[in-house]
């Protein structure tokens, strides 16, 4: 029987139950979590958690107030601050946050760093620590410069997924994005300044595709993404269809382009193989760490190799990435790297690399 059998545990972010890349991996943590025999609940100001607390919301002009997060965190064994912590978007939310769980047992998992943004780099205080926390980074790079900047020992423990192909979807969906030739190519992303929209556009130029970016834009990036598109020069397709999920979007389209400059995982990279579709990768670091499992991926700044592939489809480099996801990046492989850290486990002071 699992240690953490029996427990329970509160998912704390500033928006749950969403498509972004937070909610989308701290549903995997539930379910994981979950498996070991533990109660989870999700906690946030925005998206659709099981609890809803409008002040831990990224806009909110309060932070919350003390009563507000007893009566959502207090009962439980253990408190998953899910990237709320991690940058400073909202400091004096993180700040409330952080205070009232000092001196009890949390873990702080930080997707995003302020050095990795320029608007934080001149911030060398944050993520806050107490004795009584574990903090996980979702990459190797991250746990390090954690370590070297803030001396702060974390777990790197990598995604875990459960995904549901559904390729009898595929000519619906199709049909609803009007593309019935020539290659579909989707950018399941944001559309901010790194996500490499320019770079996605000019590959799917190059194999004579259809360009789909299923993502919002945000970060100020509204008006340089019409520019952008409008220069791409090929047909393009926006955001997702009404009730068409990322398995009716991974059905659909021909190949996956993830041209980004930087990524703090990349869930597209493991969605993609177990989504049965080759993916084209931009040059950000962790992509090398995530290739070093064996992942054969072609690179998106050259699109002829795709090209080639997409004209004549080998079916062996999917079962290749395909197993290789499985094997290291399902639920149950997550389950197995997060129950060290759960509580009843022994503590460790060093700290640790958990893979499959």
């Amino acid at each position: 029987m699992s240690t953490a059998s029996g427990r329970s545990a509160a998912i704390v972010s500033y928006r749950l139950g969403t498509a972004d890349g937070v909610s989308v991996t701290a549903a995997q943590w539930v379910r994981a979590m979950r498996r070991l025999g533990m109660r989870v609940r999700t906690v946030a100001g925005d998206g659709r958690p099981d609890l809803l607390v409008r002040s831990l919301a990224l806009g909110s002009t309060r932070p919350p107030r003390r009563a507000e997060l007893a009566a959502v965190l207090d009962d439980v064994d253990l408190v998953v601050v899910d990237n709320l912590c991690s940058l400073p978007m909202n400091r004096a939310v993180g700040e409330a946050v952080a205070e009232h769980l000092r001196g009890r047992p949390a873990l702080l998992r930080h997707h995003d760093l302020p050095w990795e943004r320029p608007q934080y780099a001149g911030v060398t205080n944050w993520p806050p620590d107490d004795p009584s926390w574990r903090h996980v980074t979702i990459n190797e790079l991250a746990r390090r410069a954690l370590l070297a900047r803030r001396g702060i020992a974390a777990t790197t423990v990598h995604h875990g997924f459960a995904e549901r192909p559904c390729p009898e979807q595929r000519d619906a969906v199709r049909r609803r994005l009007r593309v019935d030739r020539g290659p579909l190519v989707l950018q399941p992303t944001r559309a901010i300044a790194r996500k490499g929209i320019d770079v996605g556009l000019a590959l799917t130029a190059a194999v004579g595709g259809t360009y789909w970016l299923t993502g919002p834009a945000e970060d100020g990036y509204q008006a340089e993404l019409g520019a952008v598109l409008a220069a791409g020069r090929v047909p393009v397709r926006r955001r997702l269809p009404f009730g068409v999920g990322m398995a009716g979007a991974y059905a659909a389209c021909d190949a996956v382009v993830l041209p980004s400059s930087w990524e703090g995982f990349g869930l597209p990279l493991i969605e993609a193989a177990l989504h049965r579709r080759p993916i084209a990768v931009g040059r950000f670091p962790v992509a090398a760490e995530l290739a070093a499992f064996g992942f054969r991926w072609f690179d998106a700044h050259d699109p002829e190799p795709l090209r080639a592939w997409l004209a004549d489809p080998d079916p062996g480099l999917l079962d290749h990435n395909e197993a290789i996801a499985r094997d290291h990046f399902g639920i149950d492989a997550l389950a197995r790297r997060l129950e060290p850290l759960l509580p009843g486990a022994p503590r460790r002071r060093e700290p640790q690399h958990l893979t499959a």
